[in-house]
């Protein structure tokens, strides 16, 4: 059956991805994605989708933030949305210590206007891409959906309140919302300014990468593709008003990564400059979540981390001009400026 979606942040890193495995596994369905074109998403991100289905109607672009009231029911009024899937967000831990403000504009009232736009306009399920982020660190075991929330940045914290704003339209008017949490997302398209993409778009340029204290933090990671899968079988097989964890059992230290990455590029351990963390207490230790729930339901991860990690780092080798022409902009060269310049000085 034919349906359309509605992909908000669309231009993003994981909302791009989730429109092409739309466009591939669901040959009759519309994709529309909302953006707001900010510094992490743009349009050559998504230009293979728009070369590849520009003769037909199963893709529209429109430009607009989600806390925009105007827009968001505009665009509901004007085109047969069945499913919303939201992807849009301010997602920088380091960011969001300096301009806490913007995190909870997007992350928490921007929920609450699609939420409500859902509610008016019947949409059949609109479904939350939040963050394994939500529970702070894990010291010990693996965060189940019953875990508490304990976020220790304002970016945390931000999709943890976006995660309320959905329990709370669910408990109070029915809204057939879904919520998912995923670890630590890595694929083609991802903004060079977390840690692999940022590593690797350096590291094949041969300068030093900044890896925070001793590089002992763990992470759960998963490929893209496997995230955008996961979400698209809770958009589908869910039960709304429910949480589900999706992850790919890989726990890596950032250390580890970092080795890893030097060996597919054939780079030196000098490269390596180690930092003072600027998180401090709330840089979280260790990420850890059991996606067993989602996985008694049929999904699986299926890309093996050390397989889809080469095809990142090929990607990235093979589409320079996709992330320079974002590497060289004043405000991502003011960036690295303001996190790094005081560590890298001329290695910059």
């Amino acid at each position: 059956m034919s349906k359309t979606i509605l992909v908000t942040g669309g231009a993003g890193f994981i909302g791009s991805n989730y429109c092409r495995y739309v466009l591939q596994h669901h040959p009759d369905y519309r994709v529309i994605v909302l953006d707001a074109l900010t510094y992490a998403g743009n349009l050559s991100t998504l230009a293979d989708i728009q070369q590849s289905v520009d003769r037909t109607d199963r893709f529209r672009f429109y430009p607009g933030r989600i806390q925009d009231e105007t827009v968001v029911n505009g665009l509901l009024r004007s085109e047969r949305v069945d499913y919303i899937v939201n992807c849009a967000a301010e997602s920088h831990n380091d960011r969001s210590l300096l301009e806490p403000g913007s995190f909870i504009q997007t992350d928490v009232y921007g929920v609450f206007i699609l939420l409500d736009a859902a509610k008016r306009h019947g949409i059949e399920r609109i479904l939350h891409v939040s963050t394994d982020e939500v529970y702070g660190t894990a010291d010990t075991g693996r965060f189940t959906e019953q875990s508490p929330l304990a976020p220790n940045t304002p970016y945390a914290a931000s999709k943890a309140g976006g995660e309320l704003q959905a329990r709370a339209h669910r408990v109070a008017y029915g809204t057939p919302v879904l919520v998912t949490r995923c670890g630590n997302n890595f694929g083609p398209y991802q903004y060079p300014e977390k840690l692999l993409p940022f590593f690797i778009t350096r590291l094949i340029d041969r300068k030093k990468v900044p890896l925070y204290g001793t590089g002992e933090q763990v992470r759960d990671w998963i490929f893209v593709m496997d995230h955008c899968s996961g979400i698209d079988f809770v958009l589908h097989h869910g039960t709304p008003g429910e949480v589900y964890n999706i992850g790919a059992d890989c726990e890596r230290t950032n250390l580890e990564v970092t080795h890893r990455l030097l060996q597919l590029l054939d780079r030196p351990e000098t490269l390596i400059r180690p930092i003072p963390d600027p998180r401090g207490a709330a840089h979280d230790r260790r990420y850890s979540v059991d996606a067993s729930r989602l996985r008694s339901l049929g999904w699986r991860p299926t890309h093996p981390f050390d397989t889809a990690l080469e095809q990142t780092v090929r990607w990235y080798v093979e589409h320079q001009t996709w992330w320079r022409e974002i590497v060289a902009r004043p405000d991502y060269q003011a960036f690295l400026q303001r996190f790094y310049g005081p560590y890298l000085g001329e290695d910059l």
